[in-house]
């Protein structure tokens, strides 16, 4: 009897479909490249031309990496992959802002159960989006199959990306003090934090609630894309030296705006002062959770945090204003250890 041997795609990895998807994103991809990306898509390794940093004084290269979390359940349940690839540059971009970096270039990183091409391409023109929006090239990436140790609809997304700043502009907190104005600018929701206490809350025994009304309201405001800071932050830097910056994620406001004070320092943030969000407050009133809660997990309508001196608080604020984004002071530094939240 004769039997037919084994290939790769018997054991559920398609090379061919991988071949035909890096030939189907290859266009929207090159539309992030900038004059210093060498060479296309689908080589072993990108290649960036670096000469233009013999222009700084001192410059530092910076780095970062990240995921989307447990958000991408959520979009598997709801079938709705559009926003996930700007939420995986957010989540990195966002992180280099913090100390006014401006990010170079990205890659990706997706693992999935099986090659779905309308779902790998919807992700990866996300991914595409969001580095537009952060004015980065997308210089390559990898998918790769996993059979057996994911099931077919499952997927993974990682980020990593690379910037550059002047060593001497570089913003890291230290000359923050007590007194300076803490000013919150607007998220466009949950962004990518916090979706391990929403699935628990939002879907019933890890499925969709049977109302298409709770149904439309975690696709509106759960599945928000994560807000891309850098153009707003990079105009806003024209005019204003922020004391420090801070990109709102998981743990929220207790554990990510200590990371930018000295010992010594505290914050005092007043809840009445947060811009009013729809999604954060019916999450709340509905589930009884305790404020601790809330600002510990959720970044409760603040994606992005700016600390200025006094005197700049409101050139802060008008220029996010000019740029369409909502701003407001919620708090200010104080000399006292710890993060303190007044009504």
């Amino acid at each position: 009897m004769n039997t037919k041997p084994l290939t790769y795609k018997d054991s559920g990895v398609d090379t061919e479909k991988g071949q035909v998807f890096v030939q189907n994103i290859n266009r929207k991809v090159q539309e992030t490249f900038d004059k210093n990306v060498l060479g296309g898509l689908g080589g072993f390794a990108a290649s960036y031309d670096v000469s233009f940093l013999k222009d700084y004084k001192h410059p530092i290269m910076l780095s970062g990496t990240d995921g989307v979390g447990t958000k991408l359940e959520i979009a598997r349940l709801l079938d709705f992959h559009s926003t996930v690839g700007i939420d995986l540059v957010a989540m990195c971009v966002n992180d280099l802002l913090v100390v006014g970096g401006k990010t170079l270039f990205f890659q990706d990183y997706i693992s999935c159960g099986a090659l779905n091409l309308p779902r790998m391409e919807a992700i990866v023109s996300g991914i595409v989006e969001g580095c537009k929006l952060a004015n980065a090239s997308l210089v390559g990436g990898e998918t790769a199959e996993h059979p057996g140790l994911m099931e077919e609809d499952e997927y993974d997304l990682a980020g990593f990306a690379v910037g550059v700043v002047e060593k001497d502009e570089m913003i890291t907190g230290s000359d923050i003090r007590p007194g300076d104005i803490v000013i919150g600018i607007e998220s466009s929701g949950p962004h990518s934090n916090g979706f391990s206490l929403l699935r628990r809350l939002l879907l019933k025994e890890g499925k969709l609630p049977n109302s298409q009304i709770e149904i439309d309201f975690i696709r509106n405001f759960a599945m928000k894309p994560t807000t891309i800071y850098v153009p707003y932050i990079m105009e806003l830097l024209n005019s204003v030296s922020p004391k420090g910056m801070v990109h709102i994620t998981g743990g929220g406001f207790p554990e990510n705006i200590p990371r930018v004070l000295k010992n010594g320092q505290g914050i005092e943030l007043s809840k009445k002062l947060f811009p009013s969000n729809e999604f954060f407050s019916k999450l709340q009133k509905e589930h009884k959770l305790e404020d601790e809660t809330m600002y510990s997990t959720f970044n409760m309508g603040v994606g992005f945090v700016i600390i200025v001196d006094k005197k700049d608080s409101e050139a802060t604020l008008h220029s996010m204003k000019k740029q369409g984004l909502k701003s407001t002071i919620i708090g200010s530094v104080i000399s006292n250890n710890g993060f303190h939240l007044l009504d």
